[in-house]
Formats: C-alpha cells, structure tokens, sequence
C-alpha cells in the first residue's frame, strides 16, 4: 500500500499523530488512511438496529476531514470490528502491506483499558512485520520507532500462458472495497484500494518454446519485451532506455505461440490466426500495463524506504545529540556537585573560622571588661588620693594674696615679664627668692581647669628638667615658679632683645634634656601623663642654660592601657598649638604619648633652623632633597656640624609624621640619638663644620652661653 496509515482513537494523541503524519510522511502521494477499530460488541449493537455507535464513529472523523482538507490531503477511512485492537491492526498491516504506520502513543482511555499487559503501540513495534515502520507519537514529537528493514512489495505471481489457438480473458485486477463485517469469518472488515491489485497468470497444458522469464533490477524499468508468432509472421517490440539499469521481462529469444502447420490448414482458416493475433496483442499491452503498474509501485517503494533511511539517520544523528547532551548534562550535573561540595567545605571552614572568631571576641570583650573594671578601681583609688590630698595641704605651699601683691609690687606692669594664654606673668620675690608667679585671668574659659591640672601635675612630681612649682595662690589663681633667668627657648633662638645665638652644642644638650624630660612624664606612675602643649615657648633656660619643661596646665593623664602608640584615648576636643598639634589627634580626637612626639619634631627642626613653625617640616623635607639643606640651619651659628645636623633633622622630620604609627619610640630611638649628639658636643668632635661669620652683638646685657 502506497498510502500513510494512521490509527486513532479518541484521545489526544490520535490528532498529534495525525498532524505528525502529514507534516512528515505525506509527500509524494498526498493520501492518508485513517483507521479506527472498533469493539466487536458495537457491531453487534449495529446489527440489531443501534446506529448510535456508527454516528458516534462517523463523529469521530469529523475533525480529521476538516484538517485534511485544509491541508490538501486525501483521506480514506477505515473501520475494524475487532476485540484485539493490536491484532487487528497487525492483520491489516499484513494484508494491505502498509509500509509505515503511525499511533498515539499509549493513555488509560478506552482503547488500553483492554490490555494487562502491553499496550497497543508496543504490540505494534514488537510484532509489526519487517517491511513497515512503525511510528509512536507522543504530543506532537516521536516517543519510539521501529524502521522497516525492507520494502513492502507483493509476492509475485507467474503470468498465465496463453493457449496456441486463442488466449483466454485475463483475470480481472481484485479492488477490495470495504466489506461488512458480518461477511468474514472473524468479523473482520477492511478497505482495500487499488494498490493490491496482484496479477494472476495461469497454468495452461500447451507448453511454449520456451519458460517465461522475469529479471527486473532495482530500477525496475523495462528495456525489451519481444513477442512473436511464428506462422503469421507477426513480431511485437518493445524497448525504453533507462540511464542506470536495464530491465528485461521477455521470453529468451522471443515469446513464440506455435500452431502446427497441418493442425492451421485443416482445423481453423486464417482469419482465426488473424483473431488469435490480436488477442495476443491485446493481452500483451495488458501485461504491459500490469507491469509498468507493478514498476511504479516498486520505485514508490524504493522512495519511501530512502526516505525511511534518511528518517532513520535524522533520528540516528538526533540519537547521538541527545546522547551528547545527556552527557553534557552528566558531566554538569558532576561538576556543579563538585563545586557544591567545594562550597559546603568553604562554609564549613567559615562557619569553624566563625566560631574561632566568636571565641576570640568573647576573651576579647572579656579582657576588655577585666581592663575597664581595673581601670575604673584604679581612678577610684586616684580619686582618693587627689581627695585625700585636697584636705592635706601637703603638696605646694599655699601664699595669701597679700604675699603674691607684695611679691609683685602689687602686679606692677614693670614687673611683668610675659604673657600667655592662661594670663600674665610677674617677677617678684618671695622668702628671699626670685619668683616667677603667673596670674589667672578673669576671662580665661579653660583657666580654673589648666590651674588645677597645673597644680595636681607639678605638686606630684619631681624633676630636673620640670619647672618646679614653688606654691600657690588657689582662691585668686596665682601660681608660683622658680625663676629661669634665660627666658624661653623661643625667645632665644629668635634672639629677642639682642641676646646672643646659642651655640650648637648647647642646642642638641636642650634637645637631649626636653626628650628626657617627655620621657619622664610618658613613664610617669601610676598613669602616663601625656603634655599636649609642647613647644618653644614653653620651654624655659635657667642662668646655664639648663631646659625646664613648664605650662603642663594642658597635661592629661593617659591610662596605662592606652598608653602605647596603637590603643588610643579619645578626646572631645583637641587641645594645643595649631602648628604643634598632632594632625591626627585633631582630626579624630584620639590621644597617645606619641602625640606629643610630633609636637617634640617641629620644635626640633626650630632648634636647628631657629625658622617659624608654619610647613617647616615640608620646607625642610625638600631642601633635603635637593641638596641644599645647609641653606635651612640657622645662620647665626658659625660652625654647624652638617652631617650630625643632618641625622637630626631626618630624625626630627621622621618625628613630625602624620600618621602616628611611623613616629620613632622615644625611649629606644629618640632619646638614645640626642645622647650620642649631647656627647658628641661635649667632647667638642665635629665631622664636618662651615664657616660662617658670627653676627655682631648689639645689647651690653645680653646673656652669654
């Protein structure tokens, strides 16, 4: 059968399998047969009178007719009357020899409800003959398949021979219609059509010359057919070229029909050899037509089974994609595993990293508790000392306001020998003794806070290179020092009131003495004091030149846990000289003993330059640079030794760095370089020297180094 059979039912995939059908397999001959089975028990309601179930049929094409119209297709029904849908459609199969068929694939509906076992499609796959394919579609795409492994062809059947003195009727094609049910012997009906047509040639008791031949190759075209009759002298011919193959359906020599000459004479007259001839040639043209029948149906065959083949190998190379991606997906699916665990073994080390650091902030909060409560019992007991010696007036002599007015000759302003941010300053005598005493003004905000600092500061402590507080005036703030003879150390390196230079060797003696003195208070017990206000002008010279730390009224007291250079003491407000101040101490407000260094930096690059303040350590940096550092000492001394000014003002420029934690330590780098300096001065060694000429001195009073 030349023809696409589909068989339906009434679920859904019957359609997809009708629409799959003719998208695919409907090509050259535009026509489908449709085939229903139906249960043998309708037939037997038909029978009797019932045609609900026919309608019901008849309803069941409907859809199908309408799309095969749209699509140009012809459609051929078929309904079978059978309990067993599988072998009814395996017997149809068998008898019309459909070579490729199409099904739904298998649902619990009313055509598989039958089956225990297998299902309809998977009987047809198992048990379809080997010439038709069978197609299982499951919404619209190919479930399974089962390709025929050869075409489906008729079973030939000899030619029968025609007698020597007339040919008998040939045998009528057989065209199977559709037959009733009640007519076979099963019960089974079919629609048979043109294609099964086979052709019956039989046996005759007149032999001919020779045995009837037939040799047809794939093409399956014919080359030859030579007929003749001997005795008429009458020969039929036929060719037809072919590019490929040849074909050749002829009787070897020729197909001869004999009549015996004394037989023709006495028996017929000519005119019955004259009838015989044409009803040869008569039956000639229809074997010819059978047989260019039978060759259509071949090369029909040969087409559907190439296009099978190329089907075949779409589905092998589609086989083969899938096969690829299914192990793209394997290997994706084994690689996102793999990370997977990758990414559960980093969380588990994070999760174990967690809990260590968990850990540690809980000893760290701890410790951090532990430090808080020390501290606190510390300032308790600080508060009690300071209480303590608040009531016990042992710390510094107190002096009435009478002794302070007569010391000073009641402030006279010829007495007045400075004057700074806490008030002015007087010289006056008190018990024999010449007294520096500083005067609280009325309008000072900080005043009353820095005379209390100033006085819990000096009172407690003792030494060398620390003014030393002689007394106190505490109800009109009036505060009483030892008197410096030299002044500050800023009025001498800017030589005020004509006074000479101070030598170098006297300048890195003073660097030495303030360095040790900020030691002292950075290590004082029981907390670190830190000055915060640390400058020239605070620093002050005796009658040798000896240096003296003073106004510690901005002095703050540091607990030893914040004392170091990484834990720092948070203030609210930055306090100091703006030149002098620690630029990040002024920016976040937190205090460290290393505040003061940076502080201790500039005043040293004053010591050696005797220039202002203002971006000297920037100024100093770049002569560094370029070469031309000898140009920033101070002209003033004659004979500088470059090389050891040099270090100290890389270390003093190292001092004055703006982040806190590339400051020097004091007691392990600062103080040790200033002592190898002190000493190198005092035994009088330089390793270079300039010469410079000494300035002329122009006050008779001035002090001398």
């Amino acid at each position: 059968m030349n023809a696409t059979v589909v068989a339906i039912d009434k679920d859904k995939n019957s359609q997809h399998a009708v629409r799959w059908a003719i998208d695919h397999l409907v090509f050259n001959n535009p026509l489908i047969v449709i085939v229903h089975v139906r249960h043998k028990n309708h037939h037997y309601h038909a029978a009797n009178g019932n045609d609900s179930e026919s309608d019901e049929v008849q309803q069941l094409f409907i859809p199908f007719r309408g799309y095969c119209a749209r699509k140009g297709v012809q459609l051929k029904e078929v309904v079978l009357d059978e309990t067993d849908v599988a072998r009814a459609l395996l017997d149809y199969i068998s008898k019309q020899y459909v070579g490729s068929i199409v099904v739904g694939s298998s649902t619990r509906n009313a055509l598989t409800r039958k089956f225990k076992n297998q299902d309809v499609p998977t009987s047809l796959i198992k048990a379809a003959p080997d010439f038709c394919s069978v197609y299982v579609i499951s919404k619209g795409k190919i479930m399974s398949v089962k390709t025929a492994q050869r075409p489906a062809t008729n079973p030939p059947i000899p030619p029968k021979v025609p007698s020597p003195l007339a040919l008998p009727a040939p045998h009528p094609v057989d065209y199977f219609e559709h037959e009733d049910a009640s007519r076979g012997k099963h019960g089974k009906g079919y629609y048979r059509n043109a294609g099964s047509e086979r052709l019956h040639l039989e046996k005759n008791s007149d032999p001919l010359r020779g045995p009837l031949k037939c040799r047809a190759p794939a093409s399956l075209f014919i080359d030859t057919m030579d007929v003749s009759f001997p005795g008429t002298g009458m020969r039929i011919s036929t060719s037809r070229d072919s590019p490929h193959e040849e074909t050749d359906f002829s009787v070897p020599g020729s197909l001869d029909v004999a009549v015996p000459s004394s037989e023709s004479s006495q028996a017929s007259p000519r005119e019955g050899v004259s009838q015989n001839a044409r009803d040869l040639e008569s039956e000639m043209r229809r074997l010819k037509l059978e047989l260019k029948h039978t060759i259509d149906m071949y090369s029909t065959a040969c087409k559907e089974a190439l296009s099978a083949k190329k089907k075949a190998c779409e589905l092998h190379q589609w086989k083969m994609e899938e096969a690829r991606r299914f192990e793209e997906a394997r290997l994706s699916e084994e690689a996102a595993l793999a990370i997977a665990e990758m990414e559960k073994a980093k969380c588990k080390v994070a999760m174990e990293a967690a809990e260590k650091a968990q850990k540690l902030a809980e000893m760290e909060a701890q410790k951090r508790k532990y430090a808080e409560m020390k501290a606190k019992r510390e300032s308790e007991e600080k508060n009690r000392a300071l209480n303590a010696l608040a009531h016990n007036d042992v710390r510094y002599r107190k002096y009435a306001i009478e002794e302070i007015e007569e010391a000073t000759d009641k402030f006279s302003l010829a007495n007045k020998i400075g004057e700074g941010g806490y008030g002015p300053v007087y010289k006056g005598r008190l018990d024999h003794t010449p007294v520096a005493i500083k005067v609280l003004r009325p309008d000072a905000a900080q005043g009353k806070k820095q005379f209390q600092q100033e006085v819990e500061v000096l009172s407690c402590i003792r030494h060398p290179h620390m003014v030393l507080l002689l007394g106190a005036c505490p109800e009109y703030g009036c505060l009483v020092y030892e008197y410096m003879e030299n002044g500050s150390l800023e009025d001498r390196l800017l030589r005020r009131d004509n006074t000479h230079p101070i030598s170098w060797r006297k300048r890195f003696k003073i660097a030495s003495e303030i360095a040790t003195a900020l030691l002292f208070l950075h290590q004082a017990k029981p907390e670190p004091l830190v000055h915060r206000d640390l400058k020239p002008a605070n620093i002050l010279l005796d009658r040798n030149f000896v240096s003296k730390i003073s106004d510690v009224g901005l002095a703050r007291l540091v607990p030893p846990s914040v004392a170091d250079s990484v834990t720092q003491y948070h203030m609210t407000s930055a306090a100091g000289t703006f030149c002098y101040i620690d630029p990040e101490y002024q920016q976040t407000g937190r205090l460290t003993t290393r505040s003061d260094i940076y502080s201790l930096g500039i005043m040293f690059l004053q010591i050696i330059t005797a220039k202002p303040p203002m971006g000297l350590a920037h100024h100093v940096g770049r002569a560094i640079q370029r070469g031309t550092f000898e140009e920033m000492l101070d002209p003033s001394v004659p004979d500088w030794p470059v090389e050891e000014a040099l270090a100290f003002a890389k270390m003093s420029l190292k001092c004055a760095e703006l982040r806190k934690k590339d400051r020097p330590s004091l007691a392990t780098v600062i103080v040790p370089e200033l002592n190898r300096l002190k000493e190198l001065g005092r035994h009088g060694h330089s390793s270079s020297s300039r010469s410079v000429s000494p300035l002329p001195h122009s006050s008779s009073n001035a002090l001398h180094p």
